[in-house]
């Protein structure tokens, strides 16, 4: 058997797979469940937002360990005396468990479970390092991009970050993940096929200096694309730039700015093109752009329509790691269930199977959450965790990336203000533990302490 290397079972860590090696050959039958969160928001946030969930599942469906990849594995020394039925499990392994997550573009908090996974417990051991990687990375980005779009103040923010991405496949994850955050679109063609994301494209100043007239270079590019032409005006002077093109009398979908003082030359070049009447030809501005330029320059009282921004936004450069964990908080052996929780020092993990409530006001704005047990009830309260998977098999249809967005734009505006502020000193959005999460919390406590003779 081969297996498409985007699904294949080595994405994972050798830990994963020698405790597999290690629950089969000692016969350990389980049913675990284990929740993906964030322990702590990292600096200057205030919330988070869901994504990657598409990709998770795809993954879930479609693992599996090809022949020249068991054959790989058998090499390895650390497996020399795992015996077949190790290797054999392998070849005929199927992911069969049931999944419950937040839809993507859900805003979140620390310890809020994103995505709750029950399956056999190597089943779940396995899948870990993929499901880690692809929710932190698409949730990093979401986030950043919510506060970048959140800063634009509804103007259009564009992903421009491929180039600086840490690999081509990150940057079309990424292109997705900025959109669910709240992006408009991305310049990524392949994100824009795969995903069905409008994509957007302006011109490099390469186009202008490889003219020797810059006045030349805009009439070839009006003519090649006369209704989306966006013609970059700083290579050498933005106002004689600007000039040129009204001279010619014909008018761009737009032109950009890249550098210089953005803030004066998008006031000045706005008050040229409203006086020769294009008062529709947009000013889009980029280069080094984040959420905090993009305030300061609004601030400035900068006449910018739109905006693009990348290397902030696909590495999300002020706080690039987000810390998702992955952590057993259910086991259950021969019918028997037991909580399991983590009791190191600030490490602590609460036990059981959690859903997320969700207080609002009357007109929609949030108030607080609730994390508890999945079987409690809280009849004002909106449960953010869905069934999404059930015996192996996606029970969701696949996200629709602008629905998320609008998921995420609408619970951003929800959220308190000074948890949309971009300082991230706000005091906390107010997330609690139920009493029963609490209780549970410490009778494990107690048994852990008992069978451990603490």
């Amino acid at each position: 058997m081969t297996s498409n290397p985007k699904y294949s079972g080595l994405l994972t860590d050798l830990y994963e797979l020698t405790m597999a090696a290690g629950y089969l050959e000692t016969g350990f039958d389980a049913r675990a469940t284990f929740e993906l969160f964030v322990r702590s928001l990292p600096p200057r946030r205030n919330y988070l937002v869901a994504a990657g969930l598409d990709q998770a599942l795809d993954f879930l469906e479609n693992m599996r360990f090809s022949d020249e990849e068991i054959a790989y594995l058998r090499e390895q020394a650390v497996f020399a005396r795992s015996g077949d039925d190790f290797f054999e499990y392998l070849a005929q392994f199927r992911f069969s468990g049931d999944v419950w997550a937040m839809p993507e573009g859900t805003v979140l908090f620390p310890g809020e479970p994103i995505l709750r996974v029950t399956a056999p417990i190597v089943e779940a051991q396995i899948v870990e390092t993929f499901l880690l990687a692809t929710i932190n990375f698409q949730t990093m980005i979401a986030s950043k991009a919510a506060r970048v779009s959140g800063a634009a103040g509804g103007r259009p923010v564009i992903e421009f970050g491929t180039r600086r991405a840490h690999g081509i496949e990150s940057g079309v994850l990424a292109a997705r993940a900025a959109v669910i955050g709240g992006c408009q679109g991305t310049s990524n063609v392949a994100a824009g096929h795969q995903f069905g994301i409008p994509i957007y494209g302006t011109q490099a100043h390469s186009w202008i200096m490889a003219h020797e007239d810059e006045e030349e270079a805009f009439r070839r590019f009006l003519d090649i694309f006369p209704d989306h032409a966006v013609l970059v005006v700083d290579t050498y002077d933005v106002h004689a730039a600007v000039e040129k093109i009204i001279s010619l009398g014909r008018k761009p979908w737009g032109v950009r700015l890249d550098s210089g003082g953005l803030a004066a030359d998008s006031v000045w070049t706005r008050r040229r093109l409203d006086e020769a009447g294009w008062k529709n030809v947009i000013v889009f501005a980029s280069g080094d752009l984040d959420e905090d330029r993009i305030s300061s320059l609004l601030a400035e009282g900068a006449r910018i329509d739109s905006f693009g921004v990348g290397t902030a936004l696909v590495t999300s450069n002020d706080s690039p790691t987000l810390g998702v964990i992955y952590k057993l908080v259910e086991i259950e052996i021969d019918g028997e269930v037991r909580s399991a929780a983590k009791f190191s020092a600030a490490k602590v993990t609460y036990p059981g199977r959690k859903q997320v409530y969700r207080f609002s006001n009357p007109d929609g704005s949030f108030t607080g959450d609730i994390i508890g047990l999945v079987e409690e009830n809280f009849p004002d309260a909106e449960t953010l965790l869905e069934p999404v998977m059930t015996g192996g098999k996606r029970s969701v249809p696949r996200t629709n990336v602008d629905a998320a967005r609008e998921r995420c734009l609408q619970q951003r505006a929800w959220l308190p203000e000074p948890a949309r502020s971009l300082s991230g000193e706000a005091a906390p959005y107010p997330v609690r533990h139920s009493k029963k999460l609490e209780d549970l919390l410490e009778e494990v406590r107690r048994r852990v302490r008992h069978a451990a003779r603490i």
